[in-house]
């Protein structure tokens, strides 16, 4: 089951295709993340805090 770098969280198979890099099989944030977000192709600091 792959899982998120940042906070190992699960994340589905497709999400890992559609959002990691080509032969990485953990992305390095993901929805959960709650200090991390994607822009683009680089990861940053979220700005603010992101309720569930």
């Amino acid at each position: 089951m792959p899982t998120c770098q940042n906070c190992d969280a699960f994340v589905t198979p497709d999400y890992v295709r559609v959002f990691a890099p080509n032969g990485v099989d953990r992305p390095r944030v993901c929805p959960a993340c709650e200090d991390l977000v994607r822009d683009g192709a680089d990861v940053r600091e979220a700005r603010a805090t992101r309720s569930n």
